[in-house]
């Protein structure tokens, strides 16, 4: 796994772009697989995109992508559970040291496996090893659409 913080640094002698922000917004990114080990390549033309899952066990998940007419660009990108959950982890450390709220932001209506997988870990996670703890900080844990989380922390303090 991995995760990379992002803090801003706050000059008093520079004016903030946006005014009503008095407390820094810090950014965790999950730094291990997902775009960073995906595969892409141009198509070169019509043809069949399809993608093949084959368990130790021999079973076989199969997925059309997509039927090409034309030339065109392909993505396949993947993460681990056991990665996901360092993230999670190293997020809500971080938040909890901080005494920050923390938010996960996601796209899981569009990659409802994906992004719904994400979702759901850091949810269990929170639910079961954090939950307690955050309470009595006096802090919370949020998973909101990321469209949403924007016009959050556009009007947050």
């Amino acid at each position: 796994g991995g995760t990379v913080f992002r803090e801003a640094i706050i000059c008093k002698n520079i004016p903030r772009l946006v005014t009503g922000w008095e407390k820094p917004i810090i950014i965790g990114r999950h730094a291990h697989a997902d775009q960073y080990k995906a595969t892409d390549f141009v198509v070169p033309g019509a043809g069949k995109l399809e993608l093949i899952f084959t368990g130790e066990n021999g079973e076989i998940i199969k997925h059309v992508v997509n039927d090409y007419k034309g030339a065109g660009v392909a993505l396949a990108m993947f993460n681990t559970d056991a990665s996901i959950i360092d993230f999670a982890h190293s997020s809500f450390k971080f938040a909890l040291e901080r005494k920050y709220p923390l938010y996960l932001s996601t796209k899981n209506t569009i990659l409802k496996k994906y992004d719904g997988r994400f979702k759901d870990i850091f949810q269990d996670i929170y639910d079961k090893q954090y939950k307690s703890q955050y309470d009595a900080a006096g802090i919370w844990y949020e998973h909101r659409l990321i469209d949403d989380m924007v016009a959050y922390a556009m009007k947050s303090e």
